[in-house]
């Protein structure tokens, strides 16, 4: 992926956040990787930008990245359990 041109897509104030996206975009096949200092991370520092984590993904799946990024995870939560309940009706 290093030969990439890569796009931020995401930014987060601390690691766990940023892998949560990570994880999101890899599962519908885009991939990802994190940017950020390291010195935030050893320190647990998130002042004044140390901290930040960027989330980027290869320019040509940027637009479809954003879009997942942007998604409301309740509305997805929501659209599985009625999914669910479905098929728990008519079984």
């Amino acid at each position: 992926m290093s030969d990439l041109n890569l796009v931020t897509v995401y930014r987060s104030a601390g690691m766990l956040g940023a892998q949560v996206v990570k994880g999101k975009l890899e599962a519908y096949g885009i991939p990802a990787m994190l940017r950020y200092e390291s010195a935030g991370l050893v320190f647990g520092l998130t002042v004044d930008g140390l901290g930040m984590v960027e989330v980027q993904v290869p320019e040509d799946r940027a637009e479809e990245a954003e879009a997942l990024v942007s998604e409301d995870p309740d509305e997805e939560t929501l659209a599985d359990n009625d999914t669910d309940a479905e098929t728990t009706n008519q079984g």
